[in-house]
């Protein structure tokens, strides 16, 4: 009976249409091979390792990225779907799995035999694939942005060049960007708070890099780094075909880890089978560690700068001779002053530069107002007088040498080890900060006047060896930027955390929330003074009320001797009690190595009626 049955299972599969057999006979290869545990279909499919041996979970967090019901937690059940759903009739067109997922049918065809696939008509991702050509990729780091919650650490992307052999401008290629699908009615706290709580999603976009360098070198003054990257063309295109997978789909956005610059490795990790980059942001993955991240696995090859408007403007008039820069500003406002008899007696050189400085500052201060027709005019009139001096400008130079850039700054995390002596106690120090960078340390890669921590622990050890908190910052953040006849920007700074005050003669840990605006000048190169008026709201047990508003002032003096750095600071802050602080601290930071320094504090505190004075030294490690 057996040879019957045998023949009549024959002809049952000789009668099964051709594309079924095929789904079956791969489904029997990928089997044979474990398929759905190999690293790059973990990859495809943006599957971690969950918390059980042998569980997974795609980042993904949308159902149109699976083909089973399954697919989220289940790489095999995904697997098995996919081959059944790339047999399908051809008839479904765009909406066909071999249109759709146009990277996994790329890689089975290189592990499995798929011969009698039916071959569907995939007219978008044609034309999408006719858009989108690329011979390089760039990875760009948008340098860090105080003003935005979701930009004060900087930004990662990457640029798709079609290169100059075919015809191609960095103007003309196109941007991949992942970014957080934001509710235009959330204020800046309201985006904070959901950012970090992983309230929005996020997703690829792939637009012209033009308007990201209208975005970050001119709406945002924001300088740019670029980092051409060796991808093969097989690695690029491989690229490719995952970004049209990706597109419009949702995946979970959290600020700190999850972000923009953890997906952009996880794309590479799809361009370069077998590179691991993800591995190492476990908690956080802040932009500038994942280029560094790029850089180990030996995927960079080169770096340029591309200077914001503001870089630029600030660069011309700083060529300029000190009893000319006044005159950029009236020639702004008045061109027809080129006509004046000082104006046209002086050297060409001189008068080329300032006219170029005129014109650049026009358009800088146009560029975040609406179109002015009278501004249009007048810079109208400043381009075609500098055309006409065009010849005594002198080559560009200035821009060659943009300083440090960001790759080559300390590391974004710090421990730290200290001694300190406050009240006839002594007592060690172990700190641990998360990110990213303060006044005084080593600015090389930073902005002088910028100050970003978050997460910044530091426990006391006692004499006794007793372990308790010293002070946590949450989140300590301080924008300096100088303001001149040029720039207004306003300086501001805001802290909130754990920390430690002397109140009616004992010491007690705080709550405290500050704030505070002012502006900051620049007296002479590597300097800058500061005054802020600030608001306070302290929990404070030492208080009969324990809840208590105050409000103070904040000055300082910030001073970059290269290797040293020093920082004066004074303040003062008036409770709705009555109680008031004055306090006045003394900063050095000696830098050893990029990633190492001295770090030496004086603190006195006056809080009537006692004052009291710490002082301290620590030693810093960056990571």
């Amino acid at each position: 009976m057996r040879a019957p049955v045998a023949v009549l299972m024959s002809l049952l599969i000789l009668l099964m249409p051709a594309a079924a057999r095929s789904a079956d006979d791969a489904w029997t290869q990928a089997q044979a091979k474990f398929l759905w545990q190999h690293d790059v279909w973990l990859k495809l499919g943006h599957y971690k390792a969950g918390a059980w041996p042998g569980t997974w979970a795609s980042d993904a967090d949308d159902a149109r990225f699976f083909l089973d019901e399954r697919g989220h937690e289940d790489p095999r059940a995904e697997l098995e779907a996919t081959l059944a759903a790339f047999a399908a009739p051809a008839e479904l067109g765009d909406a066909h799995a071999q249109c759709r997922f146009v990277a996994r049918l790329h890689w089975l065809r290189t592990e499995l035999e798929l011969p009698e696939l039916p071959q569907p008509d995939c007219a978008e991702y044609r034309e999408f694939r006719a858009l989108v050509q690329a011979t390089r990729v760039v990875l760009v780091f948008p340098s860090y942005y105080l003003n935005s919650p979701s930009s004060m650490f900087g930004h990662t992307l990457l640029r798709l060049d079609r290169g100059a052999a075919d015809g191609g401008s960095e103007y003309l290629s196109f941007a991949v960007n992942f970014g957080a699908l934001v509710d235009a009615d959330d204020n800046g706290l309201f985006y904070a708070f959901k950012g970090l709580a992983g309230g929005y999603s996020g997703q690829f976009e792939v637009d012209h890099y033009y308007k990201k360098i209208q975005e970050y070198n001119r709406s945002e003054n924001r300088d740019i780094w670029e980092y051409p990257l060796n991808l093969n063309e097989e690695e690029t295109e491989r690229l490719i075909r995952h970004l049209w997978e990706l597109r419009q789909i949702n995946f979970a956005y959290y600020f700190f880890d999850e972000n923009c610059s953890y997906r952009v490795l996880e794309l590479l990790e799809v361009a370069r089978p077998g590179v691991d980059l993800t591995s190492g942001f476990p908690l956080t993955a802040i932009p500038i560690d994942t280029v560094r991240a790029v850089q180990r696995a030996g995927m960079v090859d080169d770096k340029s700068f591309r200077p914001a408007q503001g870089t630029v403007l600030k660069q011309r008039i700083d060529a300029l001779p000190e009893n000319l820069r006044a005159t950029v500003v009236e020639l702004g406002e008045a061109p027809q002053r080129l006509d004046d008899a000082d104006l046209q007696t002086m050297p060409a050189t001189d008068r080329a530069r300032l006219i170029e400085a005129a014109y650049r500052y026009l358009r800088y201060s146009q560029d975040k107002t609406a179109r002015d027709p009278d501004i249009a005019r007048r810079s109208y009139q400043l381009l075609q007088a500098l055309q006409q001096q065009a010849a005594a400008l002198p080559p560009d130079t200035a821009l060659a040498n943009p300083g440090t850039s960001p790759d080559l700054s300390h590391g974004s995390r710090r421990l730290a080890i200290g001694a300190w002596s406050e009240e006839n106690q002594e007592y060690l120090s172990l700190g641990l900060r998360m990110s990213l960078h303060s006044l005084e340390e080593n600015r090389n890669g930073f902005p002088m006047g910028a100050q970003i921590n978050l997460g910044n622990f530091d426990l006391r050890i006692d004499q006794d060896g007793d372990v308790d908190l010293n002070r946590l910052d949450i989140v300590d953040i301080v924008s300096l930027s100088p303001r001149d006849r040029f720039f207004k920007p306003l300086s501001w700074a805001v802290t909130t955390g754990i920390e430690r005050q002397w109140t009616a003669g004992s010491e007690h840990r705080v709550a405290h929330v500050n704030g505070g605006a002012g502006v900051s000048r620049t007296p002479w190169s590597g300097s800058l003074a500061y005054a802020l008026a600030t608001a306070r709201l302290e929990y404070n047990h030492g208080f009969a009320d324990p809840l208590q508003p105050a409000a103070g002032l904040r000055a300082g003096w910030l001073q970059d001797l290269g290797p040293v750095t020093m920082h004066w600071g004074v303040g003062a802050e008036r409770f709705a009690n009555g109680q008031t602080r004055l306090r006045a601290e003394l900063r050095h930071n000696l830098r050893l190595s990029r990633q190492q320094a001295l770090h030496l504090e004086v603190l006195w505190r006056d809080q009537q009626p006692e004052d009291t004075l710490a002082i301290g030294v620590r030693y810093q490690h960056y990571y």
